[in-house]
């Protein structure tokens, strides 16, 4: 009879084919324009292979062999980025700790010792003083416990989906770290660069601001002044000593930035970085971007899969309304001596098939039911926000980009202007027909235009970094690579598909 009961069992759950209720997660197809406003020109065909190649690791198109280093040590040793894998490392864990509830469960267990019985207890059959009936027994014992739970309704299966959403989304949080940290280094490199040229700028202007108060002061003396030019000398000099202070404070300040940046200590890159190089070249857009370039974003592939484990929740709750199906075994021989334990009388045994349906619970799970399914909503809702918010940072970043064109544009206009100015004052006064001081005002206001300049190359090479970020450009070429990450996630994610229309 038992056998029969175990075979039939057996047949019937593995005849059954599992039914996994709830909703299945299908991507939310939004309406996207082609390309951007901002864009010069329309898209191409041929547009999303070149801008894929191009932005692949785009800090290299700066052309600084510094800055390539730097970026790689940071993705080698900082420490928000090794934070984030750690965390897909776990999570990778719970995924696979939620498909062990697949398999049957078995403990073992063995045991023994010796139990004494009460005799005082009425009509206790031993009675004292009588040596062959103490109440006395050794015991050993062993055995093995085992519980299979048949997934019949994907109670199993949609909390495994709900773990491989989580995965993906920790591995877009991943990349989202990624490009902050690429962002965040560019930014602080070309900073550095600029305060760099800025003081190599400030430096030559006390020199001429130098001459210029001895010059004042030799005029004076020769009674060709007064105490009020030379008071005016004087206060120039003092300012734009105090020009170098804030900018030594800020050159420091980003050094020490860059260094954590990498995972080294404050300072043990400064002997390096004190170099004083030019501000990175500006580097080639495509003149037309298709808006599925946004499929790169890490923010809205974590809205996407943080939809999907939503989606998958709702299935959660759902199968709690339908049976769970256990087939519980316990198999425990036990005797009082160790010869007598293996032998066909000492054996115990269960088997036997269970099943669970809840019945009244005051509507806990219908409830639930209403909870998963507004979250889902909630992230279904949060994934549209996400993607309109990541066409308008592209939108702002190009705008920025094309009209800081024209600023930067006219701020090096006036410095070569500037310059003009300065070399004539000097073809002048080498004519004698201007004085020495004329010579040193034009030179200030040439310098004063130069770093007016480098002022708007810097916002020019940050307005090129927010845009390559608002692209969601850097982590799909060398920044990706990881080998104790394997990529789990398909670049052309249901993101993609759902653009394609």
């Amino acid at each position: 009879m038992s056998r029969k009961f175990l075979t039939l069992a057996l047949s019937t759950c593995l005849s059954l084919t599992a039914c996994t209720v709830g909703p299945n997660f299908t991507p939310d197809r939004i309406k996207v324009p082609d390309a951007f406003v901002e864009q010069p020109h329309p898209a191409t065909a041929d547009a999303l292979a070149q801008s894929a190649a191009d932005m692949k690791d785009w800090w290299s198109q700066f052309h600084d062999p510094m800055l390539n280093e730097l970026v790689d040590q940071a993705i080698k040793g900082n420490y928000d980025l090794q934070i984030a894998s750690q965390h897909i490392i776990a999570e990778r864990a719970v995924r696979r700790q939620a498909q062990s509830a697949w398999y049957p469960q078995l403990d073992v267990a063995a045991g023994g010792g010796d139990d004494r019985y009460s005799i005082n207890i009425d009509n206790w059959p031993l009675r004292p003083g009588n040596p062959a009936n103490r109440p006395e027994a050794s015991v050993l014992t062993y055995g093995a416990r085992a519980t299979w739970e048949v997934d019949l309704f994907g109670h199993i299966a949609r909390q495994v989906e709900e773990r491989k959403r989580i995965v993906e989304e920790s591995i877009e949080n991943r990349r989202g770290v990624l490009l902050a940290l690429l962002a965040e280094m560019a930014t602080d490199y070309v900073t550095l660069r600029s305060v760099q040229e800025r003081l190599t700028v400030t430096e030559r202007a006390i020199d001429v601001a130098v001459r210029s108060r001895e010059l004042t002061e030799k005029l004076y003396t020769h009674g060709l002044g007064n105490t009020l030019a030379v008071a005016q000398a004087q206060t120039e000099e003092h300012l734009e000593r105090a020009r170098l202070a804030p900018l030594h404070e800020q050159e420091e300040r980003l050094m020490h930035a860059i260094a954590v940046l990498v995972g080294d200590m404050p300072g043990q890159l400064e002997e390096e970085l004190e170099k004083r190089r030019p501000i990175p070249d500006l580097p080639r857009f495509p003149d037309s971007l298709p808006s599925i370039v946004l499929a790169n974003r890490p923010d809205i592939r974590v809205a996407e899969a943080e939809y999907a484990a939503d989606t998958a929740r709702v299935g959660i709750a759902v199968s709690n309304l339908y049976p769970k199906f256990m087939i519980p075994l316990t198999f425990n021989p036990n005797a009082s001596a160790a010869y007598q334990a293996f032998q066909a009388g000492g054996m115990a045994w269960s088997f036997m098939m269970m099943a669970t349906l809840p019945v009244i619970h005051g509507g806990r799970y219908t409830a639930a039911i209403a909870q998963a399914r507004a979250e889902a909503e909630g992230s279904r809702l949060n994934y549209r926000k996400t993607v309109l918010r990541a066409f308008a940072d592209v939108e702002d970043a190009m705008g920025d980009w094309r009209h800081n064109a024209e600023l930067v544009e006219q701020l090096n206009q006036a410095s070569v202007d500037a310059g003009l100015a300065r070399d004539r004052a000097q073809k002048l006064f080498g004519a004698g027909l201007t004085g020495y001081l004329n010579v040193l005002t034009t030179e200030q206001t040439a310098l004063s235009a130069q770093d007016q300049a480098v002022v708007g190359r810097l916002a020019r090479v940050r307005n090129a970094v927010a845009l390559y970020i608002a692209l969601g450009a850097g982590w799909q070429g060398k920044a990706l690579t990881d080998t104790r990450l394997p990529v789990e996630v398909n670049q052309q994610n249901a993101f993609v598909r759902a653009f394609t229309r």
